[in-house]
């Protein structure tokens, strides 16, 4: 075995930890929490019939995305997910760029959720603050480092009871809908009824439509413990994909439907609201009791993302190599320590909504990058074996990339901060890369580290 490829076999996860309902429940975790909290802001910006269309926009690049994201990771079944892909499109910087973009999402948005937690944890049990965002970093990482199948599966569950919330939701508030409370917000001068703030108003509210969907990208991060890679990875995403349309036209519809948007749109708990205005008072707080379980199952998936994220460019040599060495249980425990602690500092803040809009930022120029890769690979590689197709071919991975441009704006719109902010934090990893990162690569193509892998793994077999 040749140095790089005994490098590569001290780096190995679980194969086949996962099959396509695992992963679909792992794209439905790393989204649940946004269809508890937060979209319903979006409200306040564009009013409900802004919001829509600014819904209607974001549901189309992420089910567009998801597409082309569909059959790249069943080209290309690497942990790096987006990484992976736009390395082999567009070369090592290419790469790094998509991964820090994903980085700089995947640390911002957990440390963002376990402030929301806090705030859930002292309405229901009078705690917050450090020690309870420590305690939510340290049980969960240590879930995650106990096992990939287990952790996978304990998603699933916390999931499931977040799922039931919102079904529960729907069914209960149904009766109450009523299509005059979708428009009962006075419109500013030029709005209407249907505007009430205008078309600048869909434009701000873009940030907060992507809540409903933000993360779900992250499913292909799991791609070298799925069973099958090439059939669970696209099965899987779709799925969780369809399954989030359908939570988001509930929530955004029976929610300002029963309440009425002007309550919805300031409601930090717009699901309990709406069920106590409608006179569900016992039903409320078991949704504030299982919306608690939807934050943690984004949080507990995240981390799982971000580490599986950490782990590839670790190996890969662009961060320090020692993050992707795995434990006895094919875990990587430094990928999963090293940004729970960061991401645990910046909870310090309490600056949850700074943070998730700085997550966006990340988020949006990470689907540029992958729309563009599946475009690059489609026409440098137009014989990569492609065990999916993506409907559409570039037309719809087009769709995708012009729209993420659009909602990259949209951050700007709101909250300038969180632009530049991220920006800062973009020159700080690129300059990384170019003074240390792209001195260390393992390999010098995507290509060349993937067959190493695949070497280092059969050594690893046939002793």
């Amino acid at each position: 075995m040749s140095n790089n490829e005994e490098y590569l076999a001290q780096r190995q996860l679980k194969k086949g930890a996962a099959g396509w309902i695992l992963l679909a429940g792992l794209g439905i975790s790393y989204v649940i929490s946004g269809d508890f909290a937060g979209w319903n802001f979006g409200i306040a910006q564009a009013g409900w019939g802004g919001f829509v269309i600014a819904a209607v926009l974001m549901g189309v690049m992420y089910l567009t995305l998801v597409l082309s994201l569909a059959e790249m990771s069943a080209a290309i079944p690497a942990a790096g997910g987006g990484y992976s892909f736009a390395r082999q499109a567009m070369g090592p910087a290419g790469g790094y760029l998509t991964g820090l973009a994903v980085l700089i999402e995947y640390t911002l948005a957990p440390a963002a959720i376990v402030i929301f937690i806090g705030s859930s944890v002292n309405e229901l049990l009078g705690l917050d603050g450090p020690l309870v965002y420590a305690a939510f970093y340290l049980v969960f990482v240590g879930i995650h480092i106990f096992g990939a199948g287990e952790a996978l599966k304990v998603m699933m569950v916390i999931s499931a009871l977040a799922v039931l919330a919102i079904i529960a939701t729907g069914v209960v508030l149904l009766p109450e809908f009523n299509v005059d409370n979708l428009f009962d917000i006075i419109p500013s001068e030029g709005g209407t009824e249907f505007l009430p703030m205008g078309y600048y108003g869909v434009w701000a509210a873009l940030p907060f439509a992507m809540w409903l969907f933000l993360a779900v990208e992250g499913v292909p991060l799991a791609a070298e413990e799925a069973k099958d890679p090439a059939k669970d990875v696209p099965k899987g995403i779709i799925a969780a994909m369809i399954f989030l349309l359908f939570t988001a036209i509930l929530v955004v519809v029976l929610v300002a439907g029963a309440a009425g948007a002007q309550v919805t749109a300031g409601s930090a708990v717009p699901l309990v609201d709406a069920l106590k205005m409608t006179g569900n008072p016992n039903i409320a707080t078991m949704v504030n009791v299982l919306g608690l379980a939807g934050l943690v199952a984004s949080f507990f998936s995240i981390i799982y993302g971000y580490s599986r994220l950490v782990f590839a460019l670790s190996r890969a040599g662009y961060l320090p190599q020692k993050l992707s060495l795995t434990s006895k249980r094919k875990v990587p425990v430094g990928a999963l320590i090293v940004p729970g602690i960061l991401g645990f500092l910046l909870s310090l803040t309490g600056e949850g909504d700074l943070m998730l809009s700085m997550a966006v930022v990340g988020a949006t120029v990470s689907y540029a990058m992958m729309s563009g890769s599946h475009i690059l690979l489609r026409i440098k590689q137009p014989n990569l074996n492609r065990p999916y197709k993506t409907p559409g071919g570039v037309v719809t991975s087009g769709i995708s990339f012009v729209l993420s441009l659009i909602a990259l704006t949209g951050v700007y719109a709101y909250d300038v901060r969180a632009f530049y902010f991220t920006f800062v934090l973009f020159v700080i990893g690129m300059a990384y890369y170019a003074l240390v990162g792209r001195n260390n690569l393992v390999a010098s193509s995507a290509e060349e580290e993937f067959a190493m892998l695949s070497r280092a793994e059969d050594e690893l077999v046939t002793n």
